[in-house]
């Protein structure tokens, strides 16, 4: 019979207990589909777009855990390998099916970006409002309030609706709400996947703080460097048990030599740069003085809520940026956390209108700016290749001709016919990729869609865009991980402050943008 025991937010363990703070013992959850654990709107989907099947899936079986105090828990593994079910567990999310997990004292969990935000709501805003669900008192979130922001470094957007913020900025300001409060277990799923350098020097100093006070974090990330330098504990999940546990220096490696190196058609960048200086010259992407502005609503005429009057300031997300992007370009965008990345590739993607400059578009483009944009959490995986893909313009017969390809590329055979609520974050990030990538526009734009997907699936990115490219197809790629844009494009964008700092050599702009943001 499964057990389960959450300790509440405000209630403390026992001075000097030694008992973990976080224990499971043969934990097991199963998923089956048309059961009663089913919601009402995934079950009328499942009758309107599926035949009503049952069938079941053990996402997590027979796993043991321990947390103790002072400990940094780093949880590793492949996507779908039950890690983001692991941390709803942990979180009172989902009840066991079998076995025991019992969570002594004050839980915080992240488990996703921006989970409990509103986005109509400033960031001033929606961190009262969130402080105010974890039970504590206006007044005492008021007085709070200038550290948290001060800590997310988002002085200059604090007052701005949450929806202009990029994933980057979200995971600082949910972040920097759990490190002023302090909880006893603080629960991070794929939070520092989308932070800058800075921030997740600040989040490793902050965790190292919260541990010598007691407390525990478990951390799920596929930046496995992140474990080996931060993490006291590794676990390595697979398939949806623990394949191995103990000291990071010995887990990573060996999860590292699991991993399988794809064939690449193409594998020498340097070659690919020399190719498009022979003949990468046509433009697809023409950008000329591009300003991008905000109006925000000053804090002292605001309400609580975002439809009080005031006056409006403005605040340049984008200024004065100007670049161009040819066929053959792989075209990587760094900076920190609201430097302009995501609001740049609103802008190339036809969401937001420039307020100054111009950009000319030639060519069909896709963009991935969201993990999971248009899907349907209700739909199966196969029921959103098609929803996704006509939705991008594709006919349905021309999709049931790709879909065998798309499904092969992403990995997920086995999880085709399950609800994509079901999915993890690396799950659906595999499933996008794969769609637009086997679609191949013009140009391709991803923002961080690649930032929650495994070491495997990096690799496979990374070759077919380099192929993509080999075919005279242009990619603006966005992320944080620096190695994977030296590795991958043939040019980098230094973005800071909504301005263009550097446009050139990959190696040489992610060495200036790394030196710039240790000072």
């Amino acid at each position: 019979m499964a057990v389960f025991e959450l300790g509440s937010f405000l209630r403390r363990p026992v001075p000097g207990s030694e008992r973990p703070f976080v224990e499971a013992r043969d934990l097991g959850i199963r998923y089956e589909l048309g059961s009663k654990r089913d919601d009402f709107q995934s079950l009328v989907y499942r009758k309107l777009f599926r035949h009503e099947q049952r069938s079941e899936f053990w996402a997590l079986k027979s796993v043991d855990l321990s947390a103790q105090s002072g400990e940094i828990v780093g949880i590793i593994g492949p996507n779908g390998a039950g890690k983001s079910t692991l941390c709803k567990a942990i979180a009172g999310i989902l009840r066991p099916d079998t076995g025991t997990i019992q969570v002594r004292g004050s839980v915080f969990s992240l488990l996703s970006v921006g989970t409990g935000f509103h986005p109509e709501l400033t960031g001033r805003e929606n961190v009262l409002q969130n402080g105010m669900m974890l039970g504590l008192s206006r007044q005492t979130v008021e007085e709070m309030l200038p550290d948290i922001i001060s800590y997310a470094g988002l002085e200059r957007f604090v007052d701005q609706p949450l929806k202009h913020y990029s994933s980057g900025m979200r995971a600082r300001l949910g972040f920097s709400v759990a490190a002023t409060v302090k909880p006893q277990i603080l629960i991070l799923d794929e939070t520092l996947s989308v932070g800058d350098a800075e921030f997740n020097r600040k989040a490793a100093e902050k965790m190292r703080e919260m541990v010598e006070q007691a407390s525990v974090v478990l951390v799920v990330t596929h930046q496995v460097d992140f474990v080996t330098k931060h993490c006291t504990k590794a676990v390595w999940l697979d398939q949806g048990q623990v394949n191995m546990s103990g000291d990071p220096q010995t887990v990573v490696p060996a999860y590292r030599g699991s991993v399988p190196t794809p064939p690449k058609k193409i594998t020498n960048v340097p070659n690919l740069r020399e190719t498009l200086s022979r003949g990468g010259t046509q433009q697809v992407v023409e950008v000329k003085d591009l300003g991008i502005r905000f109006s925000m609503q000053s804090p002292q005429k605001r309400g609580f809520w975002p439809r009080a009057t005031g006056d409006l300031n403005a605040l340049w997300a984008l200024h004065n940026v100007g670049f161009s992007v040819c066929h053959g370009d792989i075209l990587g965008i760094v900076g920190r956390n609201g430097a302009g990345k995501t609001t740049l590739c609103r802008v190339l993607s036809g969401i937001l209108k420039p307020d100054a400059g111009s950009v000319l578009m030639h060519g069909k483009t896709t963009a991935l700016l969201t993990l999971g944009a248009g899907f349907n959490d209700q739909l199966t995986g196969r029921d959103n290749i098609f929803l996704n893909g006509m939705m991008l313009g594709i006919s349905k017969a021309r999709l049931a001709e790709l879909y065998d390809q798309i499904v092969t590329f992403s990995e997920l055979q086995k999880f085709m016919d399950k609800p994509l609520k079901q999915y993890s974050r690396g799950m659906r990030s595999r499933l996008a990729f794969s769609i637009a990538a086997t679609i191949e526009p013009d140009v391709f734009i991803v923002d961080e869609a690649l930032a929650v997907g495994d070491l495997s699936f990096y690799e496979k990115a990374s070759a077919k865009m380099q192929e993509m490219m080999g075919r005279a197809k242009a990619v603006i790629l966005v992320s944080h991980d620096l190695t994977f844009l030296k590795k991958v494009c043939t040019r980098v964008l230094w973005l800071d402050g909504g301005t263009v700092r550097f446009d050139g050599d990959p190696h040489e702009g992610v060495a200036l943008y790394e030196n710039a943001s240790k000072r």
